[in-house]
């Protein structure tokens, strides 16, 4: 049963094939752009710094705290 399930009536060398290819491709070029993405990151903090990014989410955030109050 199992067998025959894998086989697909002579069809499953050709599926299980194309399963393989196009899960490799996925697989490499997912790999591919995790390390472009690293790359990326680290020029980005080289080049503006890792405490810009955090004094800009802080003003977000009072920003945000002042329009509550306001309302009120």
């Amino acid at each position: 049963m199992f067998i025959e399930l894998l086989m697909m009536n002579g069809y499953g060398q050709f599926v299980w094939g194309a399963f393989v290819f196009t899960f490799v491709s996925f697989l490499y070029l997912y790999l591919i752009i995790k390390i472009e993405l690293k790359k990326q990151e680290k020029v980005y903090l080289l080049k503006f710094g890792q405490a810009e990014s955090e004094k800009i989410q802080f003003s977000k955030r009072k920003k945000s705290a002042e329009e509550v109050l306001s309302i009120n």
